[in-house]
């Protein structure tokens, strides 16, 4: 029967367009039937498809470079392990920020966050503001973090640029000179380029995105969606805290 329709559609097109003409309100019912169906279809296949990117992350998690002088808050030795790939100038990275801070408070001293570079490309102040902070961080941990919490906490005024960054980096007390001399050394743009390949080789595209205990978490999710998914670690004997 289908074929037969589609044949004889084939072969005289203005069919369609005549019964349309003459059903408007019926075609219009059925196209957003069918268009709904189609979402609900999809949204079940990405729903379905997720639960087994998560079941297959709980049982081979994805490891990330920690090195001995990144830019850690939290003992280095926690069991809890949040590395967040971001970009300064993302309005979402705001949020991630605000569920990173809940999650610190949450589990205090027994987590620690690294924070990690995924400039994008059409932000125009993000390359610049994590070359800020690696050059920074150069100097001191705690001085990066501070330059870290004031952008996120004034993220509009990033439009001012260099002038904006240079306030926040005398504010935090670092170095200027230094900073200066270390913004664009090859340091500097390796460590935020390896952040980068990181992210890419984790199909970490936008920001931001995270690993908690090797699981991916790909965007802004609030707090609670990430303490689900320490319980579940816990209930599967993958965390003890």
């Amino acid at each position: 029967m289908k074929t037969q329709i589609s044949k004889l559609l084939n072969e005289n097109p203005s069919i369609l367009t005549e019964a349309i003409e003459k059903h408007p309100s019926e075609f219009i019912t059925a196209l957003q039937n069918a268009a709904k169906n189609a979402q609900e279809s999809l949204g079940k296949k990405r729903e379905q498809d997720e639960k087994k990117q998560l079941e297959e992350s709980f049982n081979s998690p994805l490891v990330a470079d920690i090195r001995t002088d990144e830019a850690i808050r939290g003992p280095k030795d926690a069991l809890i392990t949040l590395v967040e790939y971001s970009d300064f100038e993302c309005p979402f990275c705001t949020r991630g920020n605000e569920t990173v801070n809940t999650l610190m408070k949450k589990y205090a001293g027994k987590i620690r966050f690294v924070y990690k570079h995924l400039p994008l490309s059409f932000h125009e102040q993000a390359m610049i503001s994590a070359q800020y902070f690696e050059a920074i961080r150069i100097q001191n941990n705690d001085k990066a973090f501070a330059f870290h919490d004031e952008i996120f906490q004034n993220q509009a005024k990033l439009k001012n640029g260099v002038v904006f960054l240079d306030s926040i980096a005398k504010k935090v007390g670092a170095d200027m000179n230094k900073l200066k001399k270390d913004i664009n050394s090859e340091a500097v743009k390796n460590r935020i380029a390896a952040d980068v390949a990181e992210a890419g080789k984790f199909g970490m595209s936008g920001t931001p995105g995270f690993l908690l205990n090797g699981v991916p978490v790909r965007g802004a999710y609030p707090a609670e969606y990430f303490v689900n998914l320490i319980d579940e670690l816990q209930k599967r004997g993958k965390l003890k805290i």
